[in-house]
Formats: structure tokens, sequence, C-alpha cells
């Protein structure tokens, strides 16, 4: 969980900074990777876990 807490707080400070920075799309778009990254993380993250429970 600390893994998606850090990519997404970096994810909004480079959105961030890429908005409001003129000429900083590269900011931008870099930004908009790592929160498309934090979600793919948390989502491969939550169906590896339901996968891995033993059926009782």
């Amino acid at each position: 969980m600390i893994v998606f807490l850090a990519l997404l707080i970096a994810g909004i400070a480079l959105v961030a900074i890429g908005a409001s920075v003129d000429g900083m799309l590269y900011l931008l778009s870099a930004g908009v990777l790592v929160l498309v990254a934090a979600l793919l993380y948390l989502a491969l993250r939550s169906i590896w876990r339901t996968t891995r429970r033993p059926a009782h």
C-alpha cells in the first residue's frame, strides 16, 4: 500500500506542476503515466490477492 500511495502522491505532484508551469507539458504527461501505473498496480495487487486465498 505504501508503493501505491507514493506513486499517487508523485503523480499528483507532477500533474500539478506540469499544469501550472508554462512549457512543462512533459511533466504533465509523466504525471498522468505515473497515475495510470499506480492504478494498474492497485488493480493487479487486488487481483493477485483474491486468487491466492485458499477456499474453506
